[in-house]
């Protein structure tokens, strides 16, 4: 095995994390408290290449791969969670659906302004009567001579405020079991309009919106893929977005865990720096070994889906398990802080609010778990493969 990065990744790596923590990282705090990214960011992004990382260069991406991609998610997530959430899911969510997909008409004519982050993409699955259970969804798309017609209300749709371009998925075939359908909608769409934003404990920059569609007319150009084939569209989509997740995680895990070691060695009590005391030692410890693993299992699920290998339960595994790693190290670190850890002056809060949410998006805990369980009772021994 080779761990190795190799020299565009480390190139990317280093430049990135120049940018964070001279662009992103100052400020997190400010993203946090007036819950919006500040004027020029997404531009920055996107003259960075961060919105087409693993699209090929045909069609406006930067070609590079998806272990680059999981990479740049850590880094930005790093200095700011909501930051790396914005680019993770226009990449993973609407981004990549339209790169495997969609037709070369749909990829020349979205692809090019997606990469640059010229438009924003979003992808609108859930709906307030349907979140694990995806395939109940209600939202119709009838189809007439002229295109589609689209009535309905998703909700939870990351990045519906900054996104031009939405990957939608809507009841084509009601009394089919094979009902839903994927559309490209562009957000100016007379039909389209944004309603509720969330107001959220974490992650606040991030806006959480509520999608209306009412007589929503969009081309017959706008189906994505094929019809009644849109569940197998969402669910190979949230594969890649369980990467993107796993690597926010990570990337918030490392943050919590740089804070808490720069507190340890800096804050003094009984005359001695308390990152001496055995106690503080080896919560650092524990934070640092889960964070490697977790790490290494993100990384594994980019590098399958980059070698078009099967990674669905391998990316579940990834994100269950850094999902659940960031929660435990950002309360680690609040109890590094102690008593500051649970004021705002400090970062440690803000992290642990931060972390929340990547167990909760891009499938539950619970529904990683039922992948991985489905993936062994079906085929015993896949692990040790």
């Amino acid at each position: 095995m080779d761990f190795r990065l190799d020299d565009d990744q480390r190139q990317l790596r280093d430049a990135l994390r120049d940018f964070c923590t001279n662009e992103v990282a100052p400020k997190a705090a400010w993203r946090d408290t007036e819950a919006r990214f500040e004027d020029g960011l997404i531009e920055q992004l996107g003259q960075m290449g961060l919105f087409g990382v693993y699209v090929p260069s045909e069609y406006g991406g930067t070609g590079l791969d998806c272990v680059s991609y999981a990479m740049a998610v850590e880094e930005l997530s790093r200095a700011c969670g909501a930051t790396g959430i914005l680019m993770s899911a226009h990449h993973s969510l609407c981004v990549d659906p339209i790169l495997h997909f969609g037709t070369e008409e749909q990829k020349h004519k979205y692809l090019p302004k997606l990469s640059t982050g010229e438009w924003i993409g979003c992808f609108s699955l859930t709906e307030p009567g349907s979140g694990s259970d995806a395939g109940a969804a209600r939202c119709m798309a009838k189809e007439t001579a002229d295109g589609w017609v689209i009535n309905g209300t998703k909700n939870f749709v990351t990045n519906g405020r900054e996104a031009h371009v939405i990957v939608l998925f809507a009841v084509s075939d009601p009394t089919s079991k094979h009902r839903l359908s994927a559309f490209i909608v562009e957000k100016d769409t007379p039909g389209c309009t944004v309603g509720k934003l969330e107001h959220k404990l974490g992650i606040r920059a991030s806006s959480t919106a509520e999608l209306i569609f009412e007589n929503c007319v969009v081309p017959k150009s706008a189906l994505l893929g094929e019809r009644g084939k849109g569940l197998n569209v969402a669910l190979g989509t949230l594969d890649g977005g369980r990467v993107g997740v796993a690597a926010q995680a990570v990337g918030i895990s490392q943050a919590a865990l740089d804070c808490a070691t720069e507190y340890a060695n800096t804050r003094v009590q009984f005359n001695k720096p308390i990152g001496s005391f055995q106690a503080i030692q080896w919560k650092l410890a524990d934070m640092e070994t889960g964070i490697a693993a977790a790490r290494l299992l993100t990384y594994r699920a980019a590098w399958l889906k980059q070698n078009k290998q099967s990674y669905g339960p391998e990316a579940a595994m990834a994100k269950v398990f850094a999902s659940e790693v960031s929660n435990r190290v950002t309360d680690a670190a609040i109890q590094v802080y102690g008593g500051y850890g649970y004021c705002a002056d400090y970062p440690a809060e803000r992290l642990m609010r931060d972390a929340r949410i990547t167990e909760l998006y891009e499938g539950t805990s619970e529904i990683q778990r039922l992948v991985i369980a489905r993936k062994l009772t079906q085929e015993p021994g896949w692990v040790t493969r």
